[in-house]
């Protein structure tokens, strides 16, 4: 038995916590995960930390793993079929550039993805859009979610990321955590706050559920769904009125402060009030107590994002903190706290429709003109299209020449965590050519024409990007299946295929590559990387004495072109679908600990799995209960304008009767049957934390049950774990 011990980063959550693995390498199997001596985690944890690799030994629990090429060799309503790397690379490049010809660069449409490939892949993804395809159709899942920070904050303060890095969090003064709750969706950050109050710092949340984090603050703001806009201008209202502002740092380092002062005269705690649902004393205290000290810190997650009005939540938060000079040192500032793994790193990377890698405009012709010169094509000066349009951009097209005909998804399963999810079944069979490139087969792939077998975390070498801007690197820890390749040879094979040469060695050859592109990446080299364990952009220099940012905006110097952080005015409206007499009660999509995304990884590893199953459980409170008479465990089914679905009732007094609350992972308690596609018009983020419902009880309790047991193993054996062919 050959024993090694592999270091490498997890792939759960943007906490980018450090994991030492002990790996048998003549059977190819982990037999241990156990903390390391990461920055953020300091030798702990959590759940998905210790147990979630058990999805590289593909126990075949929900979905096996893909270990070749499928194709339908047939057509469309042909089943997929086994098939050789040349035959699917063949296809893919003939239909990509028959598409092309025929109706032009931007009827193609690319997903990067945030999940286990790695920064270097996300590189080569978006240079394949960009350089071959010859389009800005390129994005990822940050769409869905942190959209809305990075289009904010850009505006406020000139860079979409955390100000601060995760370890400073423990030294604040003051949190004010909104629509965040670290124990679901980041354990090990969730540590640094309570760290924090265990120091002294006063915890404010901001959430309309009771939640862990709620449970051990000081001030637990109640407020109902879909209120966050009102409620942050009426504490920017209460810190002007009670002159509790820095008026030198707002003179010396912002503008824009006297049509914000204007706007929130009409947002009082008491004229709000009927909007949150908030006593007024309580927003006054908030309010006195964040604006006390110079080392009070805003932490928020999808319970901001995941509205229409996400991006003016965001600038709204970053007025809170310009207004009483919470920039420019250790411990302050703001935290969008990233959720996936890589999703901060797949934004670095320029997997975005409208940004090169590091946030290079591309309509900034001096950034154009460089990619040009370095990867030696023409590229177009046009944002592209982001991907939560795909629906509008395939259905209902602007103009028949605007259509979008191809969609090539990487790492992501829009049939699942899409919003209106039977609008989005629509749109794949709609598609002219559908690509998934992934692990395992999923829900999305069963509408593909062909499927890539990729590397998996694990058995791949690269970066991440942590939620606080750190590159860690993450290392091959197994050697992976045969007959599967590494998602940036994937895409280099597909390019060269269709004439544009692109050979990689490595991922560290990739690295240099766009670091050597990346003004504020350019001192990460890998060496640096390795010495240090973890580099925080910006990183200017290759020597040693620089190694990294900690924290953004030292000394009131902002990232906008003349250094002043901007404040917004933006009024309050109230969300796209309000509750009435057929649909009374709000949906919310929430988080939860044991599982990760669309389930594939954690729903094949055998400890997580025990966890939960199908088809889930909605959170209500115990009163709702009352009056449709369901107990716990009873199945209900949960209907919207768009779809419905079934779930286990969960009663619980931490939510209000008038709102439910659910988790998107599961196939048959599928929440986004019934959520709402309408969108951020700044970010297009869906409003996902908010849409009406009907909840009924079912009557018949063992006729559903015998249906949720038959439709889970139809859908099981649909993703090949009875079956060697797909139909």
């Amino acid at each position: 038995m050959t024993i090694e011990k592999i270091l490498s980063t997890c792939v759960y959550c943007g906490a980018g916590c450090q994991i030492l693995f002990t790996v048998d390498k003549e059977k190819n199997k982990i037999l241990e995960a156990t903390g390391a001596n990461g920055v953020t985690n300091q030798g702990k944890l959590c759940l998905k930390g210790r147990y979630g690799w058990d999805f590289l030994n593909d126990p075949q629990i929900l979905t096996k793993r893909l270990t070749g090429p499928l194709l339908r060799k047939n057509g469309r309503n042909s089943p997929l079929e086994p098939c050789s790397w040349e035959e699917a690379v063949g296809f893919v490049a003939r239909r990509l550039t028959e598409i092309k010809k025929e109706y032009g660069p931007d009827s193609m449409l690319v997903t990067g993805s945030a999940r286990g490939p790695g920064n270097e892949a996300n590189y080569v993804t978006q240079k394949f859009v960009r350089a071959v395809l010859g389009s800005n159709n390129v994005d990822h899942c940050a769409r869905i979610c942190h959209a809305a920070s990075v289009a904010g904050l850009l505006v406020s303060l000139g860079s979409g990321a955390m100000s601060l890095s995760v370890p400073e969090i423990e030294d604040a003064k003051v949190i004010f955590n909104i629509g965040y709750n670290g124990p679901d969706s980041h354990p090990i950050v969730a540590r640094r706050i309570v760290r924090a109050k265990q120091k002294g710092a006063a915890l404010i949340v901001a959430d309309p559920r009771r939640t862990e984090t709620a449970r051990i603050s000081d001030l637990h703001l109640q407020l109902k769904g879909g209120s966050n806009l009102a409620l942050v201008n009426a504490l920017g209202h209460v810190i002007i009125e009670e002159k509790l502002l820095d008026k030198t740092f707002i003179e010396a380092h912002t503008k824009g402060f006297e049509e914000y002062r204007e706007l929130v005269k009409r947002y009082s705690p008491e004229s709000t009030e009927s909007i949150t649902g908030l006593k007024p004393g309580d927003v006054r205290k908030a309010a006195r107590i964040y604006a006390s000290t110079k080392n009070s810190v805003i932490l928020w997650g999808m319970g901001v994002c995941q509205f229409s009005q996400g991006v003016d939540v965001v600038k709204s938060l970053a007025n809170l903190a310009l207004m009483t000079g919470n920039f420019g040192h250790s411990s302050t500032g703001v935290g969008p706290v990233r959720g996936q793994n890589n999703v901060q790193g797949a934004c670095d990377m320029g997997a975005l429709p409208n940004y090169f890698p590091g946030y290079q405009s591309v309509t900034d012709k001096e950034a154009r003109e460089k990619f040009e010169k370095a990867w030696g094509v023409k590229l177009p000066d046009k944002p592209g299209i982001t991907l939560t349009r795909v629906p509008e951009f395939v259905l209902h097209p602007p103009t028949p020449e605007k259509k979008l005909r191809a969609y090539w998804v990487f790492g992501e399963d829009p049939a699942q965590s899409d919003a209106d999810l039977s609008e989005m079944r629509e749109t794949l069979h709609a598609l002219d050519l559908v690509i998934v490139q992934d692990i395992y087969m999923n829900k999305t792939a069963e509408f593909a024409d062909v499927v890539l077998p990729a590397t998996s975390w694990g058995e791949h070498e690269g970066v991440y990007s942590a939620c606080d801007r750190s590159f860690q690197r993450i290392r091959k820890v197994l050697e992976p299946p045969k007959g599967v390749l590494t998602d940036w040879e994937i895409f280099s094979r597909v390019s060269t295929a269709m004439g544009y040469p692109m050979k990689y060695k490595n991922t560290e050859e990739i690295w240099n590559e766009l670091i050597g592109l990346c003004p504020s990446f350019y001192g990460a080299t890998y060496q640096k990387i390795e010495k240090f364990g973890a580099i925080q952009w910006p990183c200017r220099d290759r020597n040693d004495a620089d190694r990294g940012t900690s924290f953004l905006h030292k000394d009131g110097k902002f990232a906008t072109k003349d250094g002043k952080g901007v404040f917004t005015a933006v009024d309050w409206h109230a969300p796209v679908e309000v509750e009435d007499q057929e649909y009374p009660v709000t949906l919310s999509t929430v988080r939860e600990v044991g599982h990760y995304s669309v389930r594939t990884m954690t729903g094949n590893c055998r400890t997580l799995r025990n966890l939960e199953d199908e088809p889930g459980w909605v959170q209500m409170n115990p009163e709702l209960c009352k009056d449709l008479d369901v107990k716990h465990g009873e199945l209900v089914k949960l209907s919207s304008r768009r779809g419905f679905c079934f779930s286990r009732c969960f009663p619980t007094e931490r939510v209000k009767k008038d709102a439910v609350y659910m988790t998107y992972q599961w196939w048959i308690g599928a929440c986004n049957e019934l959520t709402i596609g309408k969108l951020d018009p700044v970010s297009n983020t869906p409003e996902y934390k908010y849409c009406a419902c009907r909840v009924e009880k079912v009557e018949d309790q063992n006729e559903a049950e015998r249906y949720i047991k038959s439709e889970y193993s139809s859908i099981k054996a649909r993703m090949g774990v009875d079956k060697e062919v797909w139909a």
